[in-house]
């Protein structure tokens, strides 16, 4: 926790990934409230909403997957919302994340259908992938929150764990969205109950944009309604440019690489749609 003068203190200008690697996904209050918001049905923030998501698998399925019954790995799948869909046309799918309670969801979803699933609750950093897959998938740009090594070593992994002929998809954050939202001055909001806690709060939020780094930072400072007590949380992005991202994905085995407006396939429409790239094994 940290106090008020703290916050006035803070460091103006913090290096990418300096004041943390992540949001702490994996501790069980921020788990929960996460899972209710990739739930919801109010907005897009966390998961799309139910009709996006039925566009984007049935897009994934015929045209990457060319319609036929495949060995799927969601990387970050959070509660299994892809997953699910995938395996409802006949795809045998397996999925890791770092949220307890999303993983929860999923395999009490799995059990409920007796779809063929499984799920992993694992750092995707340290996962073991597997291998045999037709289709790699990470979308929602999560492979930005990573620093670039970290991300190429994900990559790495990502293209042993596929067959010869298989498919990697990443669904992106562009470096001009990236760098759009990093300029953005500060804001602040509260709230009875949300992702930061549970309980009414104050959320101030500062966003920064390295220009050496091609990274963004935004930090978030929760000060608790009732105690003025103050919790402090960091997120970072890399911004790749379409070639930086394409020769990354060369260096770790890719080929063929082709980008695509968004995961239905067609031109980007809502904050919600990035840029999608396959590359093949």
């Amino acid at each position: 926790m940290k106090t008020i003068q703290e916050i006035i203190d803070r460091t103006p200008n913090p290096d990418p990934w300096s004041e943390g690697e992540n949001i702490p996904w994996d501790d069980p209050g921020f788990s929960d409230r996460m899972l209710a918001e990739h739930l919801s049905q109010e907005h897009d923030l966390a998961s799309r909403k139910s009709e996006a998501i039925d566009q984007h698998v049935e897009w994934i399925f015929s045209e990457i997957l060319c319609s036929r019954p495949s060995r799927v790995l969601d990387l970050g799948c959070g509660p299994g919302l892809y997953a699910f869909r995938l395996a409802r046309k006949g795809c045998d799918c397996v999925g890791i994340d770092f949220s307890p309670a999303s993983i929860r969801h999923a395999r009490k979803t799995v059990e409920a259908e007796d779809l063929s699933c499984s799920f992993q609750h694992a750092d995707v950093r340290q996962a073991d992938f597997g291998e045999g897959f037709d289709l790699v998938m990470m979308i929602y740009g999560q492979i930005n929150v990573f620093p670039r090594k970290r991300a190429l070593e994900i990559l790495k992994k990502a293209h042993a764990a596929l067959k010869s002929g298989g498919n990697l998809l990443l669904e992106i954050q562009s470096r001009e969205q990236i760098q759009k939202e990093a300029e953005h001055g500060p804001s602040w909001y509260s709230a009875p109950s949300g992702l930061f806690s549970g309980a009414p709060h104050l959320v101030l939020q500062e966003n920064f944009w390295d220009a050496k780094a091609r990274a963004s930072t935004t930090r978030f400072l929760t000060i608790d309604g009732q105690t003025g007590s103050v919790s402090s949380y960091a997120l970072s992005n890399e911004a790749y440019t379409e070639q930086e991202l394409t020769e990354a994905l060369g260096e770790v085995g890719f080929e063929n690489v082709e980008m695509f407006p968004s995961l239905s396939g067609k031109a980007i429409t809502g904050d919600a749609d990035l840029p999608v790239f396959v590359a093949r094994r």
